[in-house]
């Protein structure tokens, strides 16, 4: 083992994030010395200190926002000033969109001055930092500038961030493990309503894309209503890969 990925929060979108029916902490993600937290929503600084590991915010070296949503970054300010050391060590690099940063910015003027570097995020991006290097394959189709993620570490890990479906979006992401956040458990016609993956969108990505594992997490109301494990065991057998539903707390390790 390499590196990890912790699940501080598998819930997504407004109804799920304020009734608390899953956690919206986002993700740390951890490859050797290199510890990076990917969209920190509301109850991430909450999330990470009552763990019974051990995580502590000084030790990060990043933090990425795949969009400005608050239940993706709700949390970025006070992780940002703990990952600085209450703002008193200059330290650690912010990864974001333009409007993230810019336009309605969710990431506060005074907090940008805590980190060495603010790095824009853009399509066909890449970046590294430490051990990690990392893509955004494409722009995604939602409200607000979203990118998903590709991480080197030696094999391939994609994050399909929000996003309805598109051509041509599985072609993006051809990784060895692949993280999607679905928020619906069935289609609906209209995706200018929800632009957000269903799990009919999920069996075509993965059967295209052939991951080793792929993992669901950001689950909205009605997904979680469904259940996930039962999601999984399904699309488990239709397509022949191995489909892990994310919970809480839980600790992929790669």
């Amino acid at each position: 083992m390499e590196g990890f990925i912790k699940f501080f929060g598998t819930g997504g979108a407004r109804f799920v994030a304020s009734q608390q029916l899953r956690a919206t902490g986002g993700l740390w993600f951890n490859y050797k010395e290199t510890n990076l937290y990917i969209d920190p929503g509301p109850g991430a600084i909450v999330k990470i200190r009552a763990s019974q590991e051990s995580f502590e915010p000084a030790h990060l070296n990043g933090i990425i926002l795949t969009h400005k949503h608050m239940d993706h970054s709700n949390d970025v300010n006070i992780l940002i000033e703990s990952m600085a050391e209450g703002g008193f060590r200059k330290k650690g690099s912010l990864f974001a969109p333009r409007d993230a940063i810019e336009e309605d910015a969710v990431v506060f003027r005074f907090v940008r001055d805590y980190v060495d570097e603010v790095v824009i995020l853009q399509e066909r991006g890449e970046y590294k930092i430490k051990d990690v290097s990392f893509s955004t394959p494409v722009r995604h189709r939602h409200p607000v500038e979203t990118y998903g993620l590709i991480f080197n570490v030696g094999k391939t890990i994609g994050l399909i961030s929000d996003t309805r479906f598109f051509d041509g979006l599985p072609a993006c992401y051809p990784v060895d493990y692949l993280i999607v956040n679905v928020l619906r458990a069935k289609s609906i016609e209209n995706h200018e309503i929800i632009e957000h993956l269903a799990v009919e969108d999920v069996k075509k990505i993965i059967t295209h894309v052939r991951p080793e594992v792929a993992i669901m997490t950001h689950f909205g109301l009605n997904m979680i209503k469904e259940g996930p494990d039962l999601i999984a065991r399904r699309l488990t057998d239709e397509t022949g890969i191995n489909v892990i539903a994310a919970h809480d707390g839980m600790k992929w390790e790669f």
